[in-house]
């Protein structure tokens, strides 16, 4: 594998298919590295994706393999400062391509930093919230008035307050503290905080007696966040013919990773992190098809809750304008991706209200 990691893999806070003819030749010499960000501080040293089809498009060096007779290197670049750093990175032009939560993904368009939405990482991961294993509350109303915590500006701040909404409560009844993932769990194991807001780690934490889960999305599909790929649109525009060969490459990774046939080692991979057990993968996902999970394209219910992520953010004031969704949306490269590769009705879509369509 020939994955350059930058130097600025811990950043914090502060920090060959057919083209179609829509895509103009580039209008610049290409790059001699692509810049790719990683809106999470990763795992292991050189760090590395935890999950989902693009942790086996950098692990298997899918996008490395794609650029590699032009020598092009690729720098991934992880940020433990989440989507607030990875924004401060994409307002001074240092990343060409970047993962983003929805909302600080949205709050970076709501002011002004150009990018492109080509891609679709996550759409209906579950989302969990957890009390210490002894606490007395069970329910999401008994932390009312409580000390909880996630970072702020990340997808997770727009889940809580989905959450808190749907449970009669805002922001304002609870004591909320602004910390990054790493500071929010050992704040949560000195006692200093009494609920969190998190994902699968926190059935791992339930599993081995850390935690206890009081509330859950996965039959609440609409209260969940999701993820995409950005590329930054000068990048797009100076580099079109680049721009779609990085985007074939990831969704050829997203095909291996969505095929019954892989879906063993596609969990081994993902708990290899270490972070969560392949058991409680095969929990989440069992019953559920991996396609249904990992496609990377713009069905109706993700166009639907990217537009209704820019209505709750603005109703939240997390943001002080709106704007057009469908306009951000790019789907040229990944429609072209998957024409390239052959993949037209590989991977089901939902409608807007996440039931499966019928093909």
């Amino acid at each position: 594998m020939t994955t350059s990691f930058s130097r600025r893999a811990m950043l914090g806070a502060g920090a060959a298919a057919s083209l179609g003819p829509w895509i103009l030749p580039s209008r610049a010499a290409a790059p001699a590295v692509v810049r790719f960000g990683v809106s999470t501080a990763g795992i292991g040293d050189p760090p590395r994706v935890a999950g989902g089809w693009l942790s086996v498009a950098q692990t298997k060096g899918y996008v490395e393999e794609a650029l590699k007779q032009d020598n092009i290197r690729v720098e991934w670049t992880f940020f433990k400062g989440q989507g607030p750093a990875v924004n401060e990175a994409l307002s001074n032009d240092q990343l060409d391509f970047t993962t983003l939560g929805d909302l600080p993904s949205i709050i970076g368009r709501s002011v002004g930093i150009k990018t492109r939405l080509v891609l679709v990482t996550n759409a209906r991961s579950s989302a969990y919230v957890a009390v210490r294993p002894g606490a007395a509350e069970r329910s999401v109303k008994d932390l009312r008035g409580k000390r909880v915590a996630f970072h702020k500006g990340t997808a997770t701040q727009l889940v809580a307050n989905r959450i808190f909404e749907q449970n009669g409560l805002t922001e304002r009844d609870f004591k909320v503290i602004n910390l990054e993932p790493a500071s929010t769990l050992a704040a949560f194991a000195s006692g200093d905080i009494d609920g969190i807001f998190g994902s699968l780690n926190l059935v791992t934490m339930q599993d081995k007696g850390l935690a206890r889960v009081i509330y859950d999305t996965r039959d609440n599909a609409k209260a969940t966040s999701g993820g995409h790929i950005l590329v930054r649109e000068a990048f797009g525009d100076a580099h079109p013919a680049l721009t779609q060969r990085v985007v074939t490459a990831l969704v050829r990774a997203a095909h291996w990773a969505s095929l019954d046939t892989n879906r063993a080692e596609v969990i081994r991979l993902w708990a290899s992190a270490g972070s969560i057990s392949a058991a409680t993968y095969e929990a989440e996902y069992r019953g559920i098809p991996l396609a249904h999970r990992l496609s990377p394209r713009f069905d109706p219910f993700v166009v639907a809750s990217d537009r209704q992520a820019v209505e709750d953010a603005y109703r939240y004031k997390l943001i002080r304008r709106k704007f057009d969704v469908d306009s951000w949306i790019d789907r040229r490269y990944a429609d072209q991706a998957v024409k390239s590769l052959g993949l037209e009705g590989f991977w089901p879509s939902f409608d807007p209200a996440g039931n499966l369509l019928k093909a």
